[in-house]
């Protein structure tokens, strides 16, 4: 609803819109909401039907012809932010109809006779059930204010840690490498290699790469972290003994905007050149065609030695670096608005592990939503398996940022949290 008095239209705050009740907060802090259990929330309901209200009488004000330019705009701009929810809402509240129906008539079929049709209608239930989710989740898609960063490219880079007992950690990280090149390649982005420093035995000690595609930040913003693993090593006195090996390494995900307007003083830079190490053709070993720049206020630094000129590596290492000094100040914007309850996905900390690969009992475990996936293989190909956890964990960001989001609501309006 809105304000339309003298001539001038004024949109009503989300905050006029919805009243709460004092339940909402105990129920928003549960664990992984469910996006049926979510939709039909008393809350949630008064809070999408006000918004429905609210679209019905801007498209009445379009429609009357009795305002100026300015308030036309106005109204239109809204009624744009407005007319997908609004659809959603009307779809999911059909949908729901559609499922009372079966359930009704699933009650009224308790003969033998009517066995079979029985069957038929619970089938249409599942099916109506998955529908029912899937507009939902829809629905809060368009409730959350989209990420800033979502649609960027990005660096990602990846770095072996320590373990006793060998290269484990190396040969995790390559492994780790190319399960994100393959989910590139899966996504059907551009994944370009900037930087790979190979450890012994086939591992590797780091390794940096630029993707780019649709919604690429997105997809890979909750994979920055410590990832642990636990194995037994393939060679040595541990896999006779079958001795379980823990390991880990960290994966950093820098969003980086087409435009990233980060001004770098030349006078605070240093600027080395060396000879390039590992795959690239036999010029790495003949020419110092590999640049290392280190910011020096900061102690950042990057390097690139993929392409034979070095002018070139020079320029993607600048790349780099931006995105870096970038990071710096997108970290302190999310450190300054995230609350003392909100999980924290995606804060990238390295401290922080966030998922646990565990080849002796073929299991992923991620611990920020207490879930499991079987199939370490399937995973770790970097295809639909990988695709099913990402999309897992972008369906519990959104249901947290909604439960939040109507959370700060009730507090703003003075319900308390």
């Amino acid at each position: 609803v809105g304000l339309y008095n003298s001539g001038f239209w004024r949109p009503k705050s989300l905050l006029d819109m919805a009243r709460f009740t004092p339940s909402f907060n105990n129920w928003c802090r549960k664990k992984h909401q469910d996006p049926q259990a979510l939709w039909k929330h008393k809350a949630v309901q008064k809070y999408l039907e006000a918004l429905s209200r609210e679209y019905q009488q801007v498209s009445h004000l379009l429609n009357a012809n009795s305002i100026n330019d300015f308030e036309q705009k106005t109204l239109k701009r809204r009624c744009a932010d407005l007319s997908p929810i609004a659809a959603a809402f009307q779809e999911i509240k059909e949908a729901e109809r559609e499922v009372q129906d079966i359930e009704a008539m699933c009650r009224d079929l308790d003969s033998r006779d009517e066995k079979q049709l029985l069957e038929l209608a619970l089938e249409e239930k599942e099916t109506l059930d998955k529908k029912m989710n899937l507009l939902c989740r829809k629905l809060f898609q368009l409730l959350v204010p989209k990420g800033k960063f979502d649609r960027s490219h990005v660096i990602l880079e990846v770095t072996a840690g320590r373990t006793t007992g060998g290269d484990i950690c190396q040969q995790f990280t390559r492994e780790m490498f190319e399960m994100y090149q393959n989910y590139a390649d899966y996504k059907h982005w551009t994944f370009d290699i900037v930087n790979y420093t190979p450890a012994e035995k086939g591992g590797l000690h780091h390794a940096a790469a630029h993707i780019s595609g649709d919604d690429v930040y997105r997809h890979l913003k909750y994979e920055g972290g410590t990832h642990r693993v636990q194995r037994i090593p393939e060679t040595g006195l541990s896999s006779r003994m079958q001795r379980i090996h823990t390991g880990t390494m960290s994966v950093i995900v820098l969003p980086q905007p087409e435009e990233v307007d980060i001004k770098v003083d030349p006078n605070d830079l240093r600027i080395d050149t060396f000879r390039a190490k590992g795959a690239g053709g036999q010029h790495v070993n003949k020419t110092d065609s590999a640049v290392r720049i280190v910011h020096l206020p900061t102690g950042l630094a990057v390097e690139c030695q993929q392409e034979r000129s070095q002018l070139l590596n020079k320029e993607t290492a600048m790349r780099m670096l931006r995105a870096k000094l970038y990071q710096q100040v997108i970290e302190k914007q999310l450190s300054q608005e995230q609350s003392a309850r909100k999980l924290q996905l995606g804060t990238r900390a390295q401290s922080e592990r966030i998922r646990t690969y565990n080849f002796t009992q073929d299991r992923v475990t991620d611990h920020r939503i207490s879930y499991d996936a079987r199939n370490i293989k399937e995973i770790l190909s970097g295809k639909e398996e990988l695709d099913k956890l990402i999309n897992r964990l972008l369906e519990f960001a959104e249901m947290e940022a909604v439960t939040e989001y109507l959370e700060n609501l009730q507090a703003l309006e003075g319900g308390g949290c």
